[in-house]
């Protein structure tokens, strides 16, 4: 009888449980996993011209919230002028990429926190990320020594910012000779992904050819 009664209990316990989970399950659901679709860049293979018009139709709008924004640059600047092309905007991220005939190179984002300095020192982490990068082969470990031989150096290869700041201040960025786009998302947009548009992308945005010399330095 008592064997019988410390299975009842037990089962009685469990039973309990089970509804406990349930009922907390109702009034606590689970959250949805984070999906992200916002994304700052050109999609693969996108026309160039398509991408611009649509960098230009996300600028519209008068509402007076702080939107990320991708600033593409005509050309490669140097390390010591990305803030002069930030006009004092908040910048997030500075995106590297060292261009090199026929040859593909990786781009290079690094974080930043806010002030001019940390901006002006990224092109050292982003050298420092190359030296650390695992080649799969000597061809890939000569370009990444390379890269970041020239970043060091600094060479004129920051070719985008990730910038925060109100769409006016992004469509007076836009309106500058030496930035070829501001593309901004909305002002609620939390992650996003960012893709370059590169200035060597002219009519799509895709990569070039890879069959070119490793240059020694």
């Amino acid at each position: 009888m008592r064997e019988w009664l410390r299975a009842a209990a037990t089962a009685a316990a469990a039973a309990v449980l089970v509804i406990a989970i349930l009922v907390l399950g109702w009034a606590w659901p689970p959250r949805a996993s984070v999906i992200s679709t916002d994304r700052l860049g050109p999609d693969a293979d996108e026309p160039v011209a398509d991408y611009l018009a649509r960098a230009r139709l996300s600028l519209a709008g008068a509402d007076s919230g702080e939107h990320w924004a991708l600033v593409s640059f005509a050309t490669g600047i140097a390390p010591q002028d990305i803030p002069a092309h930030a006009w004092g905007l908040r910048i997030a991220q500075v995106l590297y990429h060292v261009p090199i005939d026929r040859v593909f190179t990786p781009v290079v984002t690094i974080p930043v926190p806010a002030g001019d300095e940390a901006a002006l020192a990224s092109a050292r982490f982003a050298a420092a990320t190359l030296d650390f990068t695992r080649a799969a082969d000597d061809r890939t470990a000569r370009i990444a020594k390379l890269a970041a031989a020239r970043l060091r150096s600094g060479c004129p290869c920051t070719v985008a910012l990730v910038v925060r700041g109100r769409l006016d201040q992004l469509r007076d960025l836009s309106s500058r000779n030496d930035i070829r786009a501001v593309q901004a998302l909305p002002a609620d947009a939390g992650t996003f992904a960012v893709l370059p548009l590169l200035p060597e992308y002219t009519d799509t945005a895709a990569p070039g050819p890879d069959d070119g010399p490793v240059p020694e330095n």
